[in-house]
């Protein structure tokens, strides 16, 4: 093997170590989602699950108070999939999603806008989302008398493409619920003059920060996390040595099969092979397995990511080993935790699944007097 090629367990335990999966971090809640540029958020209550496996002491009001105080957002953001950002980092890389929206309108939607001018659509949805927040079908009747005829459906989902908006609570509250509604980015975080981004500096910063939480990867990994092309542009620059003299930002590695590796050329060192993974309950949706092009690295069977519907915090992926090998579920009255594995356990990671297992159970509902009993259980396939 090369000097730098990483064998698949090594290429696992540097992932799960940028990803704060080793060991929980002290980071707070705030700067983990900076670390991890987003967290994914389609279910509302997922990225409190997914902070719960990575923070050391994380409980849900920390993650609703920066909601409630604007610090981070729902958005559509990466692939235009719903996310958990920092307010300043979507401010930043938004614009650079923009192509990644319009492309949404190039099905069934667009199709139906085929004679709306979208400048005019946009001008009229953001004077509505700038005094208040809609949700699509509140957006789409009011849209509609403007113009008659057209599918309200349609005229809202084009108006949330061509906008730059936020999802504002109570969605993505912990402990609360309710309907997706949008309103403008700028009239819910305010004008904010002192954020102009630069689009090749911003490309540069995206592909930086992709790395230095979900690294080493390929131009092709950072495209499926990011849903922007052409980014071979960004990292070549990025390898190179500036005009000014300045040393290259990136450095090459590769992989298991040899295949070339990118990585920050001042990486912190990487964990070893040896590095010790304990069990992680992730939630549905979880950056982790989605964020790449080619998912080996955590991924060793051919099982495609469950995307469940619902609000989150009841189903997700168990990594045993630093690997997917067992999904759960959690299951009310009496409140249960199942396990249903995929590989064969050991007496030692059985007790040490169920030892993470009532953690989790204590975060999403903790032990009150009176309560009944509670359970982790592990189901086999046939049962």
């Amino acid at each position: 093997m090369a000097p730098d090629q990483l064998s698949l367990r090594a290429l696992n335990r540097v992932t799960l170590g940028r990803q704060l999966l080793l060991r929980r971090s002290a980071l707070t809640p705030a700067q983990a989602v900076v670390h991890l540029a987003g967290l994914q958020a389609q279910a509302p209550r997922a990225p409190y699950v997914g902070l719960q496996a990575r923070l050391a002491s994380f409980r849900p009001e920390h993650l609703e108070n920066l909601l409630t105080e604007r610090v981070v957002l729902r958005a559509h953001l990466m692939r235009n999939t719903v996310h958990l950002a920092d307010a300043q980092d979507f401010l930043r890389f938004r614009p650079l999603i923009q192509p990644v929206m319009g492309r949404a309108l190039t099905g069934v939607f667009g199709r139906n806008l085929a004679d709306v001018d979208r400048s005019e659509l946009r001008a009229a949805a953001s004077a509505l989302l700038a005094r208040t927040p809609l949700t699509r079908p509140e957006l789409g009747r009011a849209l509609a008398p403007r113009w008659p005829g057209h599918d309200p459906a349609a005229l809202a989902h084009g108006a949330t493409q061509l906008l730059v908006l936020v999802q504002v609570p109570p969605r993505g509250r912990w402990g609360e619920s309710g309907p997706a509604a949008f309103m403008l980015a700028s009239a819910w975080l305010g004008d904010r003059d002192d954020i102009r981004p630069d689009p090749l500096r911003t490309a540069e910063e995206l592909v930086l920060r992709y790395l230095a939480a979900y690294g080493p990867a390929t131009v092709a990994d950072i495209q499926a996390w990011s849903g922007l092309t052409r980014l071979r542009e960004v990292t070549e620059r990025l390898q190179a040595r500036s005009s000014a003299g300045s040393p290259p930002r990136l450095r090459p590695r590769s992989g298991p099969d040899g295949a070339p590796l990118l990585d920050l050329a001042d990486a912190p060192p990487d964990a070893g092979p040896d590095s010790p993974a304990p069990p992680r309950f992730l939630p549905e949706y979880d950056n982790l397995l989605l964020s790449y092009a080619e998912r080996s690295r955590v991924i060793p069977h051919r099982r495609p990511v469950p995307l469940p519907p619902g609000n989150g915090a009841s189903v997700g992926t168990l990594l045993v080993d630093g690997f997917w090998q067992a999904s759960w579920r959690i299951r009310p009255d009496p409140l249960v935790l199942e396990i249903r594995p995929f590989v064969p356990l050991s007496a030692a990671d059985r007790d040490a699944i169920a030892a993470e297992g009532e953690r989790l159970l204590g975060f999403i509902k903790p032990v009150r007097p009176a309560e009944g009993a509670r359970d982790v259980r592990f189901v086999w396939d046939g049962e």
